[in-house]
């Protein structure tokens, strides 16, 4: 009889037992688990914009149906060219321009200050954190340009991956200046079945004696090499007409549609493991994968939206009556206008917005005494 009340007792043990182990598992099963790390990230402390309720948190999404949408990339050595864009484009529309602000983790803080010290404090914007681990296996340190290889440089693959919920979206890279009102360009029409619309490289006059005076590559034989047989094997004349992924309108639902973004990345690990194109050549490692899967699958952008070339040279110059009539300017090249030298300094430093914590500066020539 007693070892019967003790064998009970143990069994009443293991039930009490099994039954906080039920428990235990069904709580932890409840709790919210880590989210895997993503592409981009957002904080709500990231998010938020200047006084008056100017930024909007992660948690709540513009009204899409409202706004132009903007997305610009902000690096902590170039976060002044990125604010002398946005500055540029919030002041010459009326228009509800939002701004989705691409940065690396290192240039959260400094991105947010940068606008909240400023006068861009009453923009509209979101901080969205690039994870550049997703770009492991697809690019190689091979540049003689390492500006080209930096992993915001690749933000453009990934636009329906962003914390954005818009049909159509602007994409702008930083060394440009916007003199025409951006509703504009994003109201333009894109050609049914098209995801993007870019400018073709061989558009205006004006431009065509710009690249002859500075011998740059405008067709794919400058940005795809044509003795790998990957490369012949897409049936693209070297001699036709490159386009510029710098600017575009991006038709959201037909990117995805399409799987632009697994399309580019399948481009990127080929290149990694064939070097079928090379940052030595005309557009480094960004451009030619969005030449391959774009080719003949892309509407083209009025040329006054995007005059570009005018970082390719020190000296070349476009006259200035045109460059008055041109809607967007682009410094594309080496020779970038916050620093020296550069042509055409004063159309970009009008717009150029100081930094408040002193950690970006112009680099201007020293006046003679």
């Amino acid at each position: 009889m007693a070892l019967l009340r003790k064998v009970n007792q143990i069994l009443v043990v293991l039930l009490l037992l099994m039954v906080c182990l039920l428990l235990h598992s069904s709580l932890l099963g409840a709790s919210p688990r880590p989210k895997p790390a993503g592409i981009f990230h957002t904080d709500d402390w990231k998010s938020l914009g200047g006084a008056g309720g100017a930024g909007v948190s992660a948690a709540r999404a513009p009204d899409v149906d409202n706004v132009v949408p903007i997305v610009i990339c902000a690096s902590e050595e170039r976060i002044g060219a990125a604010m002398a864009s946005i500055n540029s484009v919030s002041s010459n529309t009326q228009s509800n321009v939002f701004f989705y602000i691409v940065t690396l983790r290192d240039a959260v803080k400094l991105t947010r200050k940068y606008i909240m010290k400023s006068k861009l404090k009453g923009i509209k914007y979101k901080i969205l954190e690039f994870n550049p681990m997703v770009l492991k296996g697809k690019v190689k340190p091979d540049s003689a340009r390492p500006d080209l290889l930096h992993p915001l440089n690749f933000v453009r693959f990934y636009l329906p991956l962003l914390d954005i919920h818009h049909k159509r979206v602007i994409y702008l890279d930083d060394d440009v200046i916007v003199q025409g009102d951006i509703k504009d360009l994003f109201d333009m029409k894109l050609k049914p079945g098209h995801a993007a619309a870019f400018s073709t490289d061989c558009d205006l006059p004006s431009t065509h004696e710009m690249v002859r005076s500075i011998g740059m590559q405008t067709t794919y034989m400058g940005f795809l090499d044509y003795r790998k047989q990957e490369v012949r094997d897409l049936g693209i004349n070297p001699r036709e007409c490159s386009f510029n992924p710098g600017v575009f309108v991006a038709d959201i639902s037909e990117w995805k549609k399409q799987k632009i973004t697994k399309q580019l990345e399948k481009w990127m690990e080929e290149n990694f493991r064939q070097n079928i194109y090379s940052s030595a050549m005309a557009g480094g490692v960004a451009t030619p994968p969005m030449l391959i899967v774009f080719h003949d699958k892309y509407t083209t952008l009025d040329p006054l939206w995007h005059v570009r070339h005018l970082g390719w040279s020190p000296d070349a110059r476009y006259a200035e009556s045109f460059l008055q009539e041109a809607l967007l300017l682009h410094w594309n090249g080496p020779f970038k206008p916050w620093s020296y030298p550069a042509v055409h300094l004063d159309l970009w430093e009008k717009w150029f917005v100081p930094d408040p914590s002193r950690r970006f500066s112009l680099v201007r020539p020293k006046s003679e005494s």
